[in-house]
């Protein structure tokens, strides 16, 4: 019988998951200040998205004006 089998594989993975959502839990609990249900912006993803419609902008208007020889 191998260490790998599904009994092992199920426990692991029913461990990982237990374990995972303890660790979020405890997460939240860690945080000074914070309110349940509370809807605040995602600082972090609204800059990438600024910062990828900037590049696309970039991008498309060099390629518009791309006709020209150097």
């Amino acid at each position: 019988m191998g260490v790998v089998n599904r009994r092992n594989a199920i426990f692991g993975w029913t461990v990982w998951k237990v374990g995972k959502s303890v660790a979020k839990q405890k997460a939240k609990e860690a945080v000074p200040g914070r309110v349940d249900d509370s809807i605040r912006p995602n600082k972090g993803a609204i800059a990438t998205g600024l910062a990828t419609l900037g590049g696309v902008l970039w991008f498309w208007r060099r390629r518009r004006g791309g006709s020209e020889p150097s």
